[in-house]
């Protein structure tokens, strides 16, 4: 394995190189690449979805590759170099794991856990319970991450009957927004049922994905029935090839 890793390593080494190396490689930044990184992961999540196990291995050499580029790029400019990343998640999952590394009592995981965390967030400078949040995160779960957060300080509904109303009141003041308020309007309704999501017990995210995908076998439904397309059929015909399709789901 280690031979595996050496091997990459050259070769993104070789690619990076000022003279002879690719072109397209050597132009790039960390910004030119945070957004393959990104896909790259979301690539990986899909292929655990699909229990595509072929498809995971080359997704995750695809991701490995974005943690090579980044990390040949902070040594070019003097930052870190790849053993340093790996060295740092190491030290960090041994720091987190008392229990199964330093021989220490067994504790409250989560609360373990959280503690950890909070102590690395405050050795990072954080100063507040938001602090450490990626601005980069997809908005919905940014915006289940940040409510997390506010509940550790209590600052959150006992039970889903708060979110539930909030919802219906963003809602109402959405459909009774002016115009250059609609934007923030949307924005409220949506951090309201991210709200309400969590307090079920639901990631917002998954719940989200699992929509999207039950959405588009659906809507590939309709088009099968249809001949391959819907788009010369009138609302009325459409709901029904719809409801067709959820019947023969059900």
């Amino acid at each position: 394995m280690s031979d595996q890793i050496s091997r990459l390593l050259s070769i993104m080494t070789r690619l990076r190189d000022p003279e002879t190396g690719c072109e397209w490689d050597r132009a790039q930044d960390f910004a030119s690449i945070a957004p393959y990184t990104i896909e790259e992961a979301y690539e990986v999540a899909d292929a655990i979805a699909r229990a595509d196990m072929s498809e995971l291995r080359e997704e995750l050499g695809d991701l490995l590759l974005q943690v090579v580029f980044h990390a040949r790029m902070a040594e070019e400019a003097g930052h870190f170099a790849f053993a340093d990343v790996a060295r740092a998640i190491c030290d960090k999952m041994e720091a987190r794991h008392p229990h199964i590394f330093a021989g220490e009592a067994q504790t409250d995981r989560e609360m373990r856990w959280e503690a950890m965390k909070a102590a690395e967030r405050a050795a990072k400078g954080a100063t507040g319970a938001m602090d450490g949040i990626a601005a980069a995160l997809p908005a919905l779960l940014r915006a289940e991450k940040l409510q997390k957060r506010a509940a550790r300080d209590g600052f959150d509904w006992p039970d889903t009957t708060g979110p539930a109303e909030k919802l219906a009141e963003e809602a109402a003041e959405l459909a009774s927004a002016p115009a250059d308020k609609i934007a923030e309007e949307a924005g409220d309704l949506l951090f309201a049922a991210v709200n309400l999501v969590r307090a079920h017990g639901i990631s917002a995210e998954e719940a989200l994905r699992s929509a999207n995908a039950k959405f588009e076998r659906r809507y590939r439904a309709m088009e099968a029935l249809n001949g391959g397309s819907i788009a010369g059929l009138d609302l009325d015909a459409q709901e029904g090839l719809w409801q067709q399709v959820k019947t023969a789901e059900s």
